[in-house]
Parts: C-alpha cells; structure tokens; sequence
C-alpha cells in the first residue's frame, strides 16, 4: 500500500474546490472552512488539480481538444476557417524590492504590475488557445515569434490571422497569412480620400477582428484573471485552466444550439 497522508478530500470535492477558487477567486481560508478542512488540505488539492485541468487543452468539439498552438494552426488549416490572435494582460502582484527582474512585469501600456498571454480564438469568437504567460513587459509580436507562430504558418497549411497593430510585420515573415490593420502612409497633410478610404479599411478590418476582445472578455469573466493576487508561479496553469473550461462550455453552448 502507498505511504504518506490520505487525502481528507474525494476528488470531486477537490475539482470543485479549484473550480470555485477560478470562478470567484475565493481564498482558500474560505474555501477550508466551506469543507470542513484545514487551509493546507484546499492549498494542496487546487495545486493538484490546477495543472490537469490545464493539460485538458480547448474543447472544439466532443471529444476533440487543442492543446499546442501547432494543433491550433492544423485545425484552422483543415477547416478553412480564420483565427484571430491577441495578447492580453492580467495584473499582479508587485515583486518584492530588491529582486533582480522586478521591473520585467511592468507593462509598457498600462504601466502597471503583469503577465500576458496570446488569445487564439476562431471567427466566432470561440477559445482555442491561451498561451503559457509572459511578464509585462515582452512586447505582443515577440510573444507570437517566441511561441513558434511565424514558423508554424510558413511551413503549416494556409491559414488567415486576423491580428491588431502589436502584430505589423508578421506579415511578411509569414506570406501574407498574418492580417493587420493598413499602414498609414501619409502621417501629415493627408488627402480627404485617402482619409476615408483609410478609416474604411480600418473599420472593416476592426470589425472582423472584435471577437477575439469578446473571447478575452469571457475569459476575463473567470475572477482569477480579472486580478491575481497569489503567487506568479501558477499563472500560466490558471491561465490555460480557466480557457479549457470556457472553451468546454462554449461548445457546448453550440452543440445544443445546433440540436434546438
């Protein structure tokens, strides 16, 4: 027999546990005293059940689920479908004085404490891919090349991504499978046509790409990604969780749409 403390949570008590803690953000004090256990028992099993939740991957149908970006790209190539990509920023707590890469986590935009992750969502705005997380400061475009996004769609099938300006010149390094907004090339004193022909596309190119802050907003709806207050560790595990769970209930959001 195996030695060691037994567990004083079945495991279903353990996942509902982690899944209150990622939906509400509830402390794990009220989380022990909810069950009945010690602070340390509900510590130990979220850290348990946290990184299984995340290895689950995207659910895209039942039974079908992504879990590397490559797997992604494959599954938007065989389908004909768009993607579209964004680096989102959740806020963190502040690393203690004195540490050497305390200024890392400070985001050049926002100017405020956090880790980022690239969103990956389909032309519906449904989850597919949430990326393990980054400090603040790492810029979008070197997020996507370091994740392997450039090779994956210049040696992969023909897939179109929608991405924002945080993206320009991924498109050249990819054939043209990486769409961003048009460049401006009259900075001043631009003629009344090209002004609106300018703003048109961009407006069209807008519309199309609004569902990935859609995603990113549900994703956001999860407690544990609206302000992480505990330790930066476990963030790319929450992070890629709590996507699988949306992911899960959007399809199946869709699946009984289709039978009704």
């Amino acid at each position: 027999m195996g030695a060691g403390a037994k567990h004083r949570l079945v495991f279903v008590d353990r996942l509902l546990a982690t899944l209150v803690h990622l939906r509400h953000a509830t402390t794990h004090d009220v989380l022990a005293c909810w069950f009945s256990v010690d602070r340390s028992t509900i510590t130990r099993a979220i850290a348990e059940v946290r990184p299984l939740l995340a290895e689950r991957g995207c659910t895209v149908s039942p039974g079908v689920r992504l879990r590397t970006l490559a797997e992604v790209i494959n599954h938007l190539g065989a389908d004909g479908r768009t993607g579209i990509i964004d680096g989102t920023e959740i806020r963190v707590r502040r690393p203690a004085a004195g540490r050497k890469d305390r200024d890392k986590f400070i985001s050049g935009k926002n100017k405020q404490n956090a880790v980022k992750t690239m969103v990956v969502t389909d032309g519906a705005g449904r989850v597919l891919f949430c990326s393990p997380t980054k400090p603040g400061s790492c810029a979008d475009i070197t997020h996507a090349r370091q994740l392997g996004l450039v090779k994956l769609l210049a040696d992969g099938p023909a897939v179109e991504i929608l991405a924002d300006a945080g993206y320009q010149g991924l498109g050249a390094q990819t054939g043209g499978r990486v769409i961003t907004p048009p460049h401006r090339k009259f900075k001043k004193n631009a003629p009344d046509w090209y002004e609106e022909m300018h703003e048109r596309q961009r407006k069209a190119h807008s519309s199309r790409r609004i569902r990935v802050e859609h995603g990113i907003a549900h994703l956001k709806n999860w407690r544990a990604l609206a302000r992480h207050l505990g330790r930066r560790d476990h963030m790319s595990d929450t992070v890629q969780a709590v996507a699988g769970l949306l992911s899960h209930q959007q399809t199946a959001d869709l699946t009984s749409a289709r039978h009704a």
